[in-house]
């Protein structure tokens, strides 16, 4: 066999090699790429996106479109070679597997995480939307988790509205904390609470015990006192072993139906989408706009992750203008798909501001991102 020809042969045996080899090493990474984008105005698997009851709406044009992220499962094990194909792509982002499904994370935990900041986003949005057009919110402070083998363990219950600490009342998460911290471990303190499982006796029904509708167990008097001794935690704080939230009570009937989506970006476009729907103004002028970031009950907006392939699924989908956290700007300025102007935003009125502008055309005063 002449030199060149066993050369060749060798060298092409050897890539056989490395390339089966690099199929059956597995590599602590993940894969993320582009996922669906829905438009907040719209419908989607036939009923509409943000569903508004006891209140007037107007007619909306254009898109508002949230955007996802595919991400493989904490379980996907990826090899090698597909590492390799990842980086050298466009439209994937290979990144360590423990920043995706951090300490070990499984693909159940991962979701019911998700699902839950999905749903305090659609509450934040909904309160930052309402809050933006001056209509009036309720809030309550309650209890948003309870730690297990805590004090308050069994007394007292995620969704229990806390009414007062030791006799002073409450109006922020915060207050709950400076009120139990100023025990010391071991000493006692009484929280004056309405329970969430409040029941109302109505006569005639099938059962004699009913749930009080939220409003009503919100709006209740009929509070109860536990008192609980605290617990040293490894600060040496006093604690109690809960987490305080806020709850909120609408003047109407809000609803945001979008299934199989999690996490809590898409906040600011949800909220904008509220606005569109509730205002008389045409928030987008008929034109395709995209985005992301988290939102808070004050209409602040935060950076979130994956945010180049959010970008890209946008632009494929049409968008032309992408509302994109400040946070998020550097990274998304790094590669910005053609045809896609970043938009950066810090609030949900920044975002109203830039919209008036796009809808006037007026973009050349747009607020940019760059890669600084």
């Amino acid at each position: 066999m002449p030199r060149r020809t066993a050369t060749m042969l060798a060298s092409t045996l050897m890539l056989i090699a490395l390339l089966c080899t690099g199929v059956f090493i597995s590599v602590p990474y993940s894969e993320m790429s582009p996922g669906p984008t829905v438009n907040t105005l719209d419908d989607h698997a036939g009923e509409p996106v943000l569903q508004i009851t006891g209140h007037k709406t107007y007619e909306t044009t254009g898109h508002l479109n949230m955007t996802t992220v595919r991400v493989t499962s904490a379980d996907y094990r990826m090899n090698l070679v597909e590492a390799v194909y990842g980086w050298l792509a466009k439209d994937t982002l290979v990144v360590p597997h423990q920043a995706v499904y951090p300490d070990g994370q499984t693909e159940e935990q991962s979701t019911q995480e998700n699902a839950e900041e999905f749903s305090q986003s659609q509450e934040s949005a909904k309160v930052a939307a309402l809050r933006e057009l001056d209509i009036p919110v309720k809030s309550w402070v309650i209890v948003s988790t309870v730690v297990k083998g805590s004090a308050a363990e069994g007394r007292l219950h995620a969704g229990d509205v806390i009414r007062s600490v030791d006799g002073v009342a409450v109006h922020r998460p915060e207050d709950v904390a400076k009120l139990v911290t100023k025990h010391k471990p071991g000493q006692r303190t009484t929280f004056t609470v309405v329970p969430v499982k409040t029941r109302l006796v109505r006569k005639g029904s099938p059962s004699a015990a009913q749930p009080v509708p939220q409003q009503s167990v919100r709006q209740s008097t009929r509070t109860k006192q536990v008192t609980l001794t605290t617990r040293k935690a490894k600060d040496g704080r006093a604690v109690v072993g809960i987490e305080a939230g806020t709850d909120h009570t609408f003047p109407f009937g809000i609803d945001i139906k979008l299934a199989d989506v999690g996490g809590p970006s898409a906040g600011l476009m949800f909220a904008l989408g509220l606005v569109d729907k509730l205002s008389p103004d045409d928030l987008t002028g008929g034109r395709f706009i995209a985005g992301t970031g988290t939102i808070d009950d004050n209409g602040k907006v935060g950076r979130i992750g994956g945010i180049q392939m959010k970008t890209i699924g946008a632009r494929n989908k049409g968008a032309r203008y992408f509302l994109t956290p400040a946070g998020n700007c550097a990274a998304a300025a790094a590669d910005v798909p053609d045809g896609l102007t970043l938009v950066k935003v810090n609030t949900i009125h920044d975002a109203l501001g830039s919209l008036e502008k796009i809808r006037t055309g007026h973009t050349s005063s747009l607020p940019s991102c760059s890669k600084s």
